[in-house]
């Protein structure tokens, strides 16, 4: 971990790409996200490749409540080790906005039926301008570790592991 990144790890009883699924679906990150902020995916696409964006309805707390929205652009897209995305902002016209912020997870199988997730989050690219409006990270850290529990939960469930 820098002063510019987040970083966590969790064992998941699943294989890479029963995770891998799941992190590609935009339908489970609302159950995923540790903050309460994502809501639904506003279409119901898959993703399947870098360049792709995919849209999600939003919600902060913060001066009485905010519903918006985000663009996000797969960066990287490599079943089933690792997938990540930038989030932006802008209409569908193509003239999408990056803060410079990005999320990423890296698999690797750690047995037949185990998987090591590394989760982070990196603001180093975010521009002067940004951070003078937006503390970095925006949440509080144990936010990562809360999000691969909430995986961690989904994937097992999917996979009829016992609890």
């Amino acid at each position: 971990m820098t002063d510019e990144t987040l970083r966590t790890v969790r064992t998941i009883n699943a294989r890479p790409d029963t995770v891998f699924d799941v992190l590609a679906d935009p339908s489970t990150h609302q159950d995923i996200d540790g903050t309460g902020w994502v809501r639904e995916p506003l279409s119901g696409q898959r993703l399947t490749g870098v360049g792709q964006v995919f849209r999600m309805a939003m919600y902060h707390s913060n001066f009485g409540g905010m519903h918006y929205e985000v663009a996000n652009r797969v960066e990287v897209f490599e079943p089933p080790h690792a997938i990540a995305w930038l989030p932006g902002q802008g209409e569908d016209d193509g003239e999408l906005e990056f803060g410079g912020w990005f999320w990423r997870y890296d698999l690797e199988p750690i047995g037949e039926d185990t998987t090591r997730v590394t989760l982070t989050y990196d603001w180093s690219a975010v521009p002067a301008t940004v951070r003078q409006e937006i503390s970095f990270p925006p949440f509080a850290p144990d936010h990562l570790d809360n999000s691969l529990d909430h995986l961690a939960r989904l994937v097992e469930d999917r996979a009829g592991v016992p609890r």
